[in-house]
């Protein structure tokens, strides 16, 4: 949409802004109650799904201490961080009729969306890296794989990943416009693509995330196709002939992946959204960047509403895939409803 909803000669109706904003996004009212109810499920499922799971683990004496699910409870924080912090923001949003208002809470969402994406993904590599070492190497598993070098590799995890985010947002404050500033932004979420367009779309933080976010990715992609080669070999070569067993091993490498994918969905949508933009599919008018703050076209919107679903989608599946799947922890879990039966 080229049309001008906010101007540096007019900032004084500042909710009428946001409501046009949000029409441009959400033009179809009806779909408005829609996306509120899919938001609260999502956001409910999500924070049912790692508490429960957390609760688990943290009651198994057996399993708290064992390196596998130190990583799984920081992917937990991680899922729970990015569920607390999107989505009452994106619901409240929705149930207002009003884009997102600018402020510090925007500068907070931004980086903690940075890190937690950043932190989840290294985990779940971490946990692959786990897993390769114990099925290929178990005899020298438990010592080289320690509480103390998980805890570690945790915090190495966090630094790496705040310190990026924390670096992103000192250039776009840097590089961006420093006067007339819009009040209100033209997305439902303060993520790093609407903070970068609303202060006037620098290329350096925008350069600098896509380098960090390819070499990450691509360190993580080599990481996991690595380890679950090498554990599927490592199993095809224990088991032949057995091919049920052989079946079974390619089946379990080929979950994995597909939950990879799944976990990935948020970056492929930011690296199309990019791609298109920079083709021209996804307009943005030139006043937006000088003094008019012009609403998205309905390409850049559904983008966008696409984007922030999928933000909510991988907390939601994590603990199921990496926590409730596995034989240990569905042990322990009916071991404790054994014995909150036997204590009523």
């Amino acid at each position: 949409s080229s049309r001008c909803l906010w101007s540096t000669q007019n900032q004084t109706d500042h909710l009428a802004t946001a409501g046009h904003l949000f029409s441009s996004i959400s033009p179809h009212e009806p779909a408005v109650p829609a996306l509120i109810c899919v938001f609260a499920f999502l956001t409910l499922f999500s924070l049912l799904a790692n508490l429960f799971t957390l609760y688990t683990i943290e009651r198994s004496e057996d399993l708290s201490w064992l390196p596998r699910f130190i990583l799984c409870k920081n992917l937990i924080f991680s899922n729970l961080l990015q569920t607390v912090t999107f989505a009452p923001a994106i619901i409240h949003s929705l149930a207002q009729h009003q884009t997102m208002a600018f402020g510090i809470y925007c500068y907070f969402q931004y980086v903690v969306s940075e890190a937690t994406i950043f932190s989840s993904l290294t985990t779940i590599t971490c946990m692959a890296l786990e897993r390769y070492l114990f099925v290929c190497y178990a005899l020298q598993y438990t010592v080289t794989v320690t509480r103390e070098r998980v805890r570690k590799v945790i915090v190495l995890i966090w630094l790496y990943s705040i310190a990026i985010s924390v670096v992103s947002l000192s250039l776009v404050l840097s590089k961006g416009r420093q006067e007339n500033i819009p009040d209100v932004t033209v997305g439902l979420l303060c993520e790093p693509d609407i903070m970068e367009q609303h202060v006037g779309s620098p290329r350096a933080p925008a350069i600098f995330r896509k380098v960090a976010g390819s070499l990450t990715l691509l360190l993580c992609l080599l990481a996991h196709a690595f380890s679950y080669f090498r554990m599927y070999r490592n199993a095809s070569n224990a088991v032949v002939p057995f091919n049920e067993s052989n079946t079974a091993a390619r089946r379990t490498v080929l979950f994995y992946c597909g939950m990879l994918f799944l976990q990935l969905l948020p970056l492929l949508i930011k690296v199309t959204s990019g791609a298109l933009w920079l083709t021209g599919v996804i307009e943005l008018s030139a006043r937006s960047r000088e003094d008019c703050l012009a609403g998205p076209s309905a390409t850049a919107a559904g983008f966008h509403v696409s984007l922030l679903v999928m933000l909510l989608v991988p907390p939601c599946i994590n603990p199921l895939v990496y926590g409730l799947r596995s034989v240990e922890l569905r042990k322990a879990l009916l071991k404790l409803l054994r014995w909150r039966v036997g204590h009523r």
